[in-house]
């Protein structure tokens, strides 16, 4: 028996501990934004990210291979500009409205790897569900903050698919420190040029700390591990609770009303999400008899 493997949280329960981890320090980041704003807020979370995961996973860098590397620089930028572009975008629009709109990107990374019809059925009932969440008949709404916040989705489909990919040929650990390094020099010219970081206090600085483990280290870690052991199509699928923890996040946290239809929305996107749970394990059960 082999007693020196290390535990690994299994895909599921490490999906949904990283979505609740992001949003928790979403509410953080919203708080930062008024004296650091949002291009600072980001390469803080990213850079400190990146500083600690060396820390922790002290990967070797002389030893990645030209494989890994070409795999892993574009997945790191990829994973700069999402979240820059994200925060960007709701700093112009409100969280839920931000975190529905970035989600056309796992979304259509779903419809694209999808192959069985029960999985369309799920992907109808999330994509309802994004519709009822989103504010369309809000004419106020920053068209700016639309356009990156449907930008960053599309980033973010990148970042599964090239997850996907690279957590097959590298060390989950590994594929995140090394991707957080190449995200914190593509997102350090503008944090930098922004002029924020001159506004910075100790307490700004523990509040970016821990911005940086909820919303960066702790759940980028966990979903590279969650790609290793799952097709990205069920990961897309998963992450379709994303609007609906944004939600209930701003009504406990930020002390967001939710109508009706918003409800009804996030009811919407967890049976989805449970559905694509269900047929998942029942997957994995026939593959295993």
């Amino acid at each position: 028996m082999n007693n020196n493997k290390s535990f690994t949280l299994p895909p599921i329960p490490a999906v949904l501990l990283s979505i609740i981890s992001v949003q928790c320090g979403a509410a953080i980041a919203k708080g930062l934004f008024p004296v650091l704003g949002a291009q600072s807020t980001a390469f803080l979370r990213i850079g400190l990210s990146a500083v600690i995961l060396m820390a922790v996973n002290r990967t070797n860098l002389t030893k990645l291979t030209a494989k890994q590397w070409k795999a892993v620089i574009p997945y790191g930028v990829s994973l700069g500009l999402m979240n820059l572009i994200f925060y960007m975008a709701i700093e112009r629009i409100p969280l839920g409205l931000g975190v529905t709109l970035e989600f056309v990107g796992p979304l259509i990374v779903a419809i694209f790897g999808s192959k069985r019809i029960t999985d369309y059925l799920w992907i109808l009932l999330a994509g309802i569900g994004i519709a009822l969440i989103a504010p369309w008949t809000d004419k106020g709404i920053d068209l700016i903050g639309v356009l990156l916040a449907l930008t960053a989705g599309g980033f973010w489909a990148g970042y599964i698919v090239m997850g996907g990919k690279i957590s097959k040929i590298m060390k989950g650990g590994d594929v995140v420190t090394v991707g957080m390094l190449f995200a914190t020099l593509v997102v350090a010219p503008f944090g930098i040029g922004s002029g924020g970081l001159t506004h910075l206090t100790p307490t700004l600085i523990l509040m970016a700390l821990a911005l940086a483990l909820l919303s960066s280290a702790i759940p980028f870690t966990l979903e590279i591990n969650a790609l290793r052991q799952m097709p990205a199509r069920t990961f897309s699928i998963l992450m379709s609770m994303e609007p609906a923890v944004a939600a209930l996040n701003g009504l406990v946290l930020l002390h967001e009303v939710l109508t009706f239809s918003q409800w009804l929305a996030v009811g919407c996107v967890i049976i989805a999400s449970a559905g694509a749970t269900l047929t998942t394990r029942k997957a994995v059960v026939q593959e295993n008899v």
